[in-house]
């Protein structure tokens, strides 16, 4: 189960976090829209085959590096009574390579575990079940065969990628879908060489793959790769075609504004702002009158017109 963590988040220094999050909008992180409703369908097709009474579907969640926790906030929706979410990463720990450290500090500076958690906190009422340490103990801490979806972001060195892919193979339940970021980015050649080769050698199944993901199964993809198709045919918002690589059938899904699910819920969303009060209107006098118009105005309304008369005149005389 997930572990409850309501302590207050702290720096290391012992200064308060930075503010929680109060939409999932403010959460930094690279997970585009189409990604998330690609998440959303295989997520929701295997809670789906629950309700309906299927098996082979029950397991946990994992994922293989969480920045500062965007789609570990996403997945972390899906998570079922029973089941355990498990993050890995190294925060802020020292890493176990020079190559790594390098990669850390170029793109990574400023990923801290209290950071994590003060996001995840802000959208869940519980912390996952959180590895700080290298990907490469996943295999020894997480269940074999336990997880039924895994999302692997963490090293793009290409020795770290091959082991994170075969410790996926060891925790991945019958039928898990295991998703690769970056397997096509220019920034790091080493995932796309060694996922393609995991390919190749025809261990990893594909089903599927966008701009930034590719969507696999140890598994038979077929299931997944028909009803995928079934599915986009009635989406307006997904171009999709189907290609052939190494043998094996993979639907290609493109962008055309997807509409994503609705973003998680925040616990405690921003308060709604409160108008300023409306002062009260500042009583503007009209211009002065001139002198002499008052009085006039006051004679004509109070005295006989004959003495008013009388006035006019004997002010004309002064004034000649």
């Amino acid at each position: 189960m997930s572990h409850v963590s309501q302590a207050p988040v702290t720096t290391p220094d012992g200064e308060p976090a930075p503010p929680a999050p109060t939409a999932y909008s403010q959460v930094k992180g690279w997970f585009s829209d189409y990604d998330q409703v690609l998440f959303d369908w295989f997520l929701t097709r295997q809670n789906g085959e629950e309700a309906a009474g299927q098996t082979g579907r029950r397991g946990d969640l994992l994922e293989l590096g969480a920045f500062m926790g965007k789609s570990a906030i996403f997945l972390g929706g899906y998570l079922r009574e029973g089941e355990e979410f498990t993050v890995c990463d190294l925060f802020d720990s020292p890493a176990p390579d020079d190559s790594n450290l390098a990669e850390m500090q170029d793109s990574y500076p400023t990923l801290t575990r209290r950071g994590f958690e003060t996001n995840y906190l802000a959208f869940h009422e519980a912390l996952p079940t959180v590895i700080q340490a290298p990907t490469f103990v996943v295999a020894d801490r997480v269940r074999a065969a336990s997880c039924r979806f895994i999302h692997i972001d963490a090293s793009h060195l290409y020795e770290h990628v091959v082991q994170d892919i075969a410790s996926s193979r060891v925790v991945a339940a019958p039928g898990a879908v295991v998703v690769f970021d970056d397997y096509r980015s220019e920034h790091c050649p080493g995932v796309a060489a060694a996922v393609w080769a995991a390919v190749a050698t025809g261990e990893l199944h594909l089903i599927a793959v966008s701009a930034s993901k590719l969507y696999a199964t140890w598994d038979d993809p077929e299931p997944y790769r028909s009803a995928l198709l079934s599915w986009l045919e009635g989406r307006t918002d997904l171009w999709h075609g189907v290609d052939v690589v190494a043998g094996q059938s993979l639907v290609r899904i493109g962008d055309e504004g997807a509409v994503p699910p609705a973003p998680p819920a925040p616990l405690h969303p921003a308060p709604e702002p409160v108008a300023a009060p409306v002062p009260p209107p500042v009583h503007q006098s009209g211009p002065r009158p001139r002198a002499g118009t008052a009085w006039r105005r006051l004679a004509k309304d109070l005295l006989p017109p004959v003495i008013t008369r009388a006035i006019v005149s004997w002010r004309r005389r002064r004034r000649g």
